[in-house]
């Protein structure tokens, strides 16, 4: 008894500290949700600019999803154009020269640009691969001077709170040596704005909803399509993603709920005094990898 009464502090400072413990961990775990409802910030994703791609939809019975592509699609035989090395080597050397003048043009003229050209150059964009060939792309066009210039007072608004607060000191920096800022003259100068949007999903005959497989790799595809088809009808451009400015844009042009802003492209002539950035592109050996 002498024994157990001289151990009885010991036992009850082990016991308080197992307790001390135990309400620590719990009192942290209790904490944690806190925590995670408040990430580092990340001023940079735009929501819009997340890809759906790892998330498939929920499906909304047990049973396989008819995607709209017939069972057995027919097959027909390809035929394709076949060069000779020579007019290879000089076609490829050609359209890099063409597309080695693109540049990204800022300071848009106003002067009128067919629309058949535009027409054209969406078709072109049209013919991106997608996956399973689902299309998940469109192309809005707006000439209406009063829309485009709504879609500058939403656009310089928020571009005004992402240089001023969300983008951060080194962004800012980085591109206050290209001049750039806020304020976006070309989006009510340029006489056609291509606004791209991402179908993240679709809908079926039967009002279901249809997978959209890889809808930001596929646009993206698509967008660079397009650059290239503006570059090769004389059209220039600058590519603009207008951060957190998706949901105001899609509800002025009265977009569905599936389809997310991806790009907005001033499409037109340069003005006369267009200027540019003095800039170099990486030589071969810094962009290829030969195995």
């Amino acid at each position: 008894m002498a024994l157990f009464s001289s151990l009885t502090p010991v036992f009850i400072a082990i016991i308080c500290v197992l307790i001390g413990v135990i309400m620590k961990k719990t009192s942290g775990e209790k904490e944690k949700p806190d925590t995670k409802s408040k990430p580092p910030s990340r001023p940079w994703v735009d929501e819009d600019l997340k890809d759906g791609t790892d998330h498939p939809l929920e499906e909304e019975d047990g049973d396989e999803e008819w995607q709209g592509l017939e069972e057995n699609v027919a097959h027909v035989p390809f035929t394709a154009e076949r060069y000779s090395e020579a007019e290879m080597v000089k076609r490829s050397q050609t359209f890099y020269e063409l597309l080695n003048k693109r540049r990204s043009v800022r300071f848009l003229s106003d002067e009128p640009v067919p629309r058949e050209v535009i027409d054209n150059v969406i078709k072109t964009a049209g013919t991106s691969p997608s996956g399973a060939h689902t299309e998940p792309w469109t192309f809005v066009v707006v000439q209406d001077l009063h829309l485009k210039r709504k879609i500058r007072v939403i656009v310089e608004e928020e571009e005004e709170i992402n240089y001023k607060k969300r983008m951060g000191d080194r962004w800012v920096n980085d591109l206050k040596r290209l001049r750039t800022n806020w304020i976006k003259e070309y989006l009510d100068t340029a006489p056609y704005l291509i606004l791209i949007f991402k179908q993240v999903y679709g809908r079926l005959p039967n009002g279901k909803k249809k997978t959209h497989y890889y809808n930001e790799i596929s646009v993206s595809i698509a967008c660079g399509i397009l650059l290239a088809a503006l570059q090769n009808a004389g059209l220039y451009t600058v590519t603009s993603t207008p951060l957190n400015c998706g949901p105001q844009l899609r509800e002025l042009l009265q977009r569905p709920a599936n389809e997310k802003l991806l790009l907005l492209l001033p499409v037109g002539y340069p003005k006369k005094d267009a200027t540019v950035p003095a800039l170099t592109r990486k030589p071969l050996e810094d962009i290829m990898v030969v195995m």
